[in-house]
């Protein structure tokens, strides 16, 4: 169920510093049933998985190095979904004492391992496709062939059921990025079986396994530097504090100014802020709080947020409050 909790504190509810806080939260907490994100995730585990099985004997039998390696591909793959599935399992665990954000974090840590199993997957099919350029092997092609199609048609079904659901989740988007690699390595695979077959070019499942590394590479390298962002508590992607800064200040004419604002990203769209707000005098804290958590929430996607409300000048002078937006 989603619980959504306002606490605002006026001119007689103050902390050390005698200032007043205001705090507003939106959790939303599914425990105890598995999500239709988590059944997606769960049935291309299970395809992944199977398929895996078949390019390994298929590989073996044809004498297809192209085959085993990308099953050592979907190895990986089958990893990292799984990684995706704890993920989410573990980012629905409730808050406790000793992590009162929950576990929501876990999600981005994890897109930040496959992101970096991606390198070493890119380290291994540039060694195997050296050592295939200079030590050619025969090839049973008709089979390698079938296979590669089979591990094509799984592949763009896993990718379609994971399709849409990765936006502002470097978990999925992790999970993709491993289908969407081994999407590329089946056609790979496919086209060189039928240059093989066709033209006896050996030399081609190599090249094209190289083309494929770079690929990878390139999405690896992009979403390693997203989810390493929010581990660093940035600013998350497309806002602007100083944007957000000017629209509070003009957000109710209790506020006279706003400073001292942090934005990060706790997990999958969860957006977070701290602030102070210095009112003008004779205004009430209560408006301007309520007036900062709607412009929050409806201009910047941001559910949590803390605010201090300073009715007289800032005591962090020298500590970033001077006016201006931090973050």
């Amino acid at each position: 169920m989603t619980s959504a909790h306002a606490h605002t504190h006026d001119d007689h509810d103050h902390d050390h510093h005698g200032h007043a806080h205001g705090h507003a939260h939106d959790h939303d907490h599914h425990h105890g049933s598995i999500s239709g994100r988590e059944r997606k995730l769960i049935f291309a585990f299970v395809l992944t998985t199977l398929m895996m099985l078949v390019e390994m004997f298929g590989g073996f039998w044809s004498g297809s190095l192209a085959l085993v390696a990308d099953a050592g591909h979907m190895l990986i793959d089958a990893l990292a979904l799984l990684l995706a599935i704890a993920g989410a399992w573990f980012a629905k665990r409730p808050a406790d004492a000793r992590r009162t954000y929950g576990y929501g974090r876990l999600e981005v840590l994890a897109g930040f391992v496959n992101a970096l199993t991606q390198f070493a997957l890119v380290a291994f099919i540039a060694y195997e496709a050296v050592t295939r350029l200079f030590n050619p092997a025969h090839i049973l092609s008709g089979m390698m062939l079938v296979v590669a199609i089979a591990g094509l048609v799984v592949n763009l079904l896993v990718l379609r059921t994971l399709h849409g659901h990765a936006h502002d989740d470097v978990n999925l988007a992790g999970a993709t990025l491993h289908v969407l690699g081994d999407l590329l390595g089946s056609v790979a695979a496919v086209v060189a079986a039928l240059l093989v077959r066709w033209l006896d070019w050996n030399w081609a499942d190599p090249v094209l396994s190289l083309l494929v590394s770079l690929l990878i590479l390139n999405s690896a390298w992009r979403l390693l530097r997203r989810s390493a962002h929010i581990l660093l508590e940035g600013v998350p992607e497309g806002l602007s504090t100083d944007d957000l800064t000017d629209a509070l200040r003009v957000a109710d004419p209790s506020i006279h100014d706003i400073h001292h604002v942090h934005v990060w990203q706790l997990a999958s769209g969860s957006r977070m802020a701290t602030l102070h707000a210095e009112l003008n005098e004779g205004h009430r804290s209560a408006t301007a709080i309520a007036a900062i958590n709607r412009v929050l929430a409806e201009r910047f996607g941001i559910q949590h947020v803390t605010v201090q409300v300073d009715t007289e000048p800032c005591p962090d002078q020298g500590h970033g409050c001077a006016g201006q937006g931090h973050s």
